[in-house]
């Protein structure tokens, strides 16, 4: 019988989180996207101000996932969301129960943060991801389309 505990990150973790990111970017076809580091994560999650939150996933002493969620607000419902942002297990750790307990983690910390939504956004070919939030009771929401502006094309608009 496994030992899985989900625990909030501390700055200790950054390595690890790190290690999760790369891995989740391979695993979403995207290796060379991750422009992040071991210093950015301390700052980002660690620093006085935080605004995005992690956990850590252990089978025993052992990290095997992650997630990384930050607060929203629901202008409808006049109160926050708590979004994922990442949501990782090692391969050969899924099946053990492991995501399905960061995500009730997360769905109880919605409910103590008072929270009108628990949201995240998945690959649309990945049907893993897809069939897992389905068993969960999680459904799409296929009427909104995401927008993103990044790099240049951000600066750019910005400075107009």
């Amino acid at each position: 019988m496994t030992d899985i505990i989900i625990r909030e990150a501390a700055p200790s973790d950054a390595a690890t989180i790190l290690h999760f990111i790369t891995e989740l970017a391979v695993y979403e076809k995207e290796p060379d996207a991750v422009k992040t580091s071991e210093q950015a994560i301390l700052n980002t999650l660690f620093s006085e101000g935080a605004t995005a939150h992690s956990v850590i996933c252990l089978d025993g002493d052992t990290p095997i996932g992650f997630a990384v969620y930050f607060y929203n607000y629901s202008t409808w419902l006049g109160k926050n969301g708590l979004y994922l942002e990442d949501l990782y297990v090692s391969p050969d750790s899924r099946g053990k129960g492991a995501g399905k307990l960061i995500m009730q983690h997360l769905a109880r910390q919605a409910l103590v943060k008072d929270c009108g939504r628990f949201e995240w956004v998945i690959l649309d070919w990945n049907q893993p991801a897809i069939d897992f939030y389905n068993s969960m009771g999680a459904l799409p929401q296929n009427e909104w389309i995401i927008y993103r502006l990044t790099g240049q094309a951000l600066i750019d608009f910005a400075n107009k």
